[in-house]
């Protein structure tokens, strides 16, 4: 026998016992779990195509000669030759596709355990006792919730506060400022701010109706400035003609319409909260790790210190 396929044997067989001794024999075993099994499988597949592919290019760098057409490209002088697909090769990604499909629907993940799932299936269990527990938490009750879970998943971004920490988020302690209020005319807004599909156009649709055209760059910072200081000082005409059809003649929103630009209000924070945002700032993301009832005390909490 040629000396590198007993070396591969060699090898082959040192590894099948080092993994052995290191896996087989402890607590469980391989039978415990079929993950191992699998992971353990795989390796050793792994390592032993690996070593006998070395071998035949090792061999085939020893005794073998080029043969076959020279394709008409070259490099430098080196040309390649035109050969088909080795059928080892072939057979090999053949049955690494089967196998994969195997894998994926048969063996593992679908049809086994999964850490993933488990965590998945425990959190639903959890957030079902969570909501039953306190789904009678109203008023007060409801507010110190909420402050607790800020406290614990907004403060980062948002400050102990919710001041926005010099503005790397949003000041919470007021509804909208007039750079957010900017940023939503000129660029518009699909975020599901009414927990549906109710996009704002950008400023190519806005329209004041008391001057019959587009709104325009004066008139953007003159109603962003108003709407930011709580629907007063100058802007009110504009407001009027540009926004009220849907935000309301006082800036409080209409169902199904548009948002309050007021105040905040617990929907409207849980709607945030469910669906992401993107501002003037930057992009807040989902929170889809609270639960609902943990994203209702929120909102009653945001809207109760921004009164």
């Amino acid at each position: 026998m040629n000396k590198l396929y007993l070396w591969g044997i060699i090898i082959v067989i040192a590894m099948l016992g080092a993994t052995f001794l290191s896996v087989g024999t402890s607590k469980g075993g391989l039978n415990s779990d079929i993950v191992n099994m699998l992971a353990i499988a795989g390796a050793i597949a792994i390592f032993t195509i690996t070593v006998f592919v070395v071998i035949k290019y090792v061999r085939q760098m020893q005794m073998d000669n080029a043969s076959g057409e020279l394709a008409d490209e070259n490099w430098d002088g080196i040309g390649e030759y035109k050969n088909e697909l080795p059928m080892g090769w072939a057979v090999m990604f053949l049955l690494t596709m089967i196998w994969g499909m195997w894998y994926w629907t048969i063996g593992y993940p679908v049809n086994s355990y999964s850490q993933i799932g488990e965590y998945n299936e425990d959190t639903a269990v959890h957030n079902t006792k969570f909501e039953a527990k306190y789904k009678d938490f109203t008023g007060d009750k409801l507010v110190e919730m909420g402050e607790s879970v800020f406290l614990a998943e907004c403060k980062v971004c948002h400050g102990i506060n919710a001041d926005g920490i010099e503005g790397k988020a949003a000041n919470l302690n007021k509804r909208i400022d007039a750079a957010s209020v900017k940023y939503v005319i000129e660029h518009g807004s699909n975020y599901k701010l009414l927990g549906t599909e109710m996009p704002m156009p950008d400023r190519n649709g806005l329209f004041n109706a008391n001057t019959g055209a587009l709104i325009t760059d004066a008139e953007i910072e003159t109603v962003s400035a108003y709407v930011a200081n709580g629907m007063k000082g100058d802007g009110a005409d504009i407001f009027v003609g540009a926004c009220s059809s849907c935000h309301g003649p006082d800036g409080k929103g209409m169902e199904f319409v548009a948002p309050n630009l007021v105040e905040y209000t617990p929907a409207l924070v849980t709607n945030v909260l469910n669906n992401g945002k993107k501002g003037s700032i930057g992009v807040m993301p989902k929170f889809e790790r609270l639960n609902d009832k943990q994203k209702e005390a929120v909102g009653a909490y945001i809207t109760n210190i921004s009164k």
